[in-house]
């Protein structure tokens, strides 16, 4: 006896008009950046301009993901769209980690030969810079941080608010004491960060996408539950893995005693069953398979 049971409701992982905000004010912001790192010589603020762009490439990335996730299966796209997400915050997290490549080399460079910079004018667009960020970062938040596509863009937004912040203070440390290696430091704090963001999006879409168990979910624990009800004598080939941020789904072959199937009790069983790893385990997309234990033994169990 085979069961599936999942919601097919579909919803958006992000609200658009929050994304759509942020994006515009990101752009304005950017373009003015540019021309003051050009003009001030400051690679901090190019390195935030730089990493600016990938923030806008990033939300851009967020919408269209968010937008693929909401069309519905059909034909051969059994799962709809929703891997969309996962592979957007991939994207996310490998420009972040080239970004900050880039910038880490071109800072240790200024490091040895430092350039004449002027520290008044980065400390104004990058005061400019930490207002800016901190409306960008609620936006974003508010457009849903629940979906890995958000938080991969949101990740972006705060890496770039502890940038514009270090970079603050290293013209803050030009302006007082002429010393122009702040602003070198400053990007290879910019460079840490942004690594860091990187390391986080890439190792959880990866898990995503070699479809390993949650991290939050304890495999024996699930085990041990539906083992623990009545009739249930062992569970093999358990499979658990996520298909998209708000998704997890699992499948199972659970051996049940011949009676469930001679006095019509497997279709209760089933409902408990589901139950089960709905209540304690939120997962609401199961295919269960009920079978007696004859047949466990004529089968290739992977788990």
């Amino acid at each position: 006896m085979i069961s599936h049971k999942h919601d097919h409701s579909l919803r958006s992982d992000a609200d658009p008009r929050f994304l759509i905000a942020a994006l515009t004010l990101l752009m304005a912001f950017m373009v003015a950046e540019i021309v003051t790192a050009i003009v001030s010589g400051s690679l901090a603020l190019l390195s935030d301009a730089g990493h600016m762009l990938s923030d806008v490439g990033a939300i851009a990335i967020a919408l269209w993901a968010a937008r693929l996730a909401l069309r519905r299966p059909q034909g051969s796209w059994t799962w709809g769209w929703k891997r969309a997400e996962i592979i957007s915050a991939a994207v996310n997290g490998v420009t972040l980690l080239v970004v900050g490549l880039v910038v880490g080399i071109e800072a240790v460079r200024r490091l040895v030969v430092p350039p004449a910079i002027g520290g008044g004018l980065i400390m104004v667009i990058a005061a400019v810079g930490v207002v800016v960020n901190v409306t960008v970062a609620w936006l974003v938040a508010r457009a849903n941080r629940s979906s890995l596509n958000v938080e991969g863009a949101y990740q972006h937004i705060l890496t770039d608010l502890f940038g514009f912040i270090g970079t603050l203070v290293a013209g803050l440390v030009i302006v007082v004491t002429g010393w122009t290696s702040a602003d070198a430091i400053a990007s290879l704090v910019i460079c840490g960060l942004m690594l860091r963001a990187a390391c986080f999006l890439l190792s959880q879409t990866g898990r995503i996408l070699m479809e390993v168990a949650p991290a939050s979910l304890d495999l024996n624990e699930v085990r041990s539950h539906l083992t623990g009800l009545d009739h249930v004598r062992s569970v093999h080939d358990l499979h658990v893995w996520t298909v998209s941020s708000d998704l997890p789904a699992l499948s199972a072959h659970i051996v049940v005693e011949d009676s469930c199937f001679a006095d019509g009790h497997a279709p209760t069983l089933l409902a408990q069953i589901q139950q089960c790893l709905s209540g304690h385990f939120d997962l609401d997309h199961s295919t269960l398979q009920l079978e007696p234990p004859r047949h466990a033994g004529t089968e290739n169990h992977t788990v």
